[in-house]
């Protein structure tokens, strides 16, 4: 089987290695030539457009910072639809707006070709050890057909519904993530300003009623987890524009259903704030520096 992939950012990457460690025959492709380089010297064929990536492909996967760029890339004056033999399988894994899924998905059923959103969680790590959870939006059959795929980058699959949904049941999760990581920062920076050793208290909340995904594997404060993007200058991992994009469309979603969601509106302003300061690049974790008032 040919795989088409396009997208080789932080998530990307590593998942197409996955792949190609898997033994399936991989064409790839990314914006940036720098991520072709990188990814070049892992083993990857890198193509020379997504047109040329695509060529060929059964299945297509895309991993896109944003709902504009998987909209551009399948539906743009030269979307990739147009190229794509029908019969093909796509599996965007990118967070955007169920909307924009839903449309994609209807667009590529007229010609013929079968869509699934399939937006995942586990962080960068579990991009690389392959342990990710796929949110799958889109026919039950089609799921079936991308099973043997997701399963060499993921360890848990979960079919949330038609078209879309996999991308409503993302967004609630990382909703409910930026807000996990701005109250662990909080507590933690409390323990701090009272003289507490942060690894002792890291652990003792992580044994406790306090206990969350931050604190079991992505600690904000530097030096408390060796692996942790805060413990490598907050560099990788996911950045807090992506995680600001991902609040804004939970409010946009809250909105258009008239759902209450206070604490996730509230969680979007910090992290607004916080790009504003210039950290939009830096791993989310870093919105402890916001917490903790320290302007770099």
């Amino acid at each position: 089987m040919k795989i088409a992939f396009i997208g080789l950012g932080n998530m990307g990457g590593p998942m197409a290695l996955n792949l190609l460690k898997a033994g399936y025959t991989l064409s790839a492709f990314d914006l940036s030539a720098e991520a072709c380089r990188k990814f070049a010297a892992e083993g990857l064929a890198i193509a020379a457009s997504a047109a040329e990536t695509v060529a060929g492909a059964e299945v297509v996967i895309s991993m896109l910072p944003a709902s504009a760029h998987v909209e551009g890339l399948y539906l743009g004056s030269d979307g990739l639809l147009e190229k794509i033999a029908p019969g093909t399988l796509v599996i965007d894994s990118s967070t955007i707006a169920a909307a924009t899924s839903r449309k994609v998905a209807e667009a590529g059923a007229r010609r013929g070709i079968a869509v699934i959103d399939a937006p995942v969680s586990g962080g960068t790590g579990g991009a690389i050890a392959g342990t990710l959870t796929f949110m799958i939006g889109g026919a039950e059959a089609d799921l079936e057909r991308a099973r043997p795929v997701l399963e060499k980058m993921g360890a848990n699959i979960f079919h949330a519904g038609a078209a879309g949904a996999g991308q409503t049941a993302k967004i609630c999760n990382n909703m409910l993530l930026g807000i996990l990581m701005i109250g662990t920062s909080e507590a933690i920076a409390l323990g701090v300003a009272n003289g507490l050793d942060p690894k002792v208290l890291s652990e003792i909340m992580r044994r406790s009623s306090g206990g969350n995904w931050a604190l079991e594997k992505y600690n904000p404060l530097p030096g408390v987890m060796e692996n942790a993007p805060a413990s490598k200058g907050y560099a990788g991992g996911f950045g807090t524009d992506l995680m600001l994009k991902d609040l804004g469309l939970a409010q946009e979603n809250a909105a258009a259903v008239r759902a209450s969601t206070p604490l996730g509106g509230l969680a979007r302003n910090l992290y607004a704030a916080h790009s504003l300061g210039g950290h939009g690049a830096l791993d989310f974790s870093s919105v402890i520096k916001l917490v903790q008032g320290k302007a770099a």
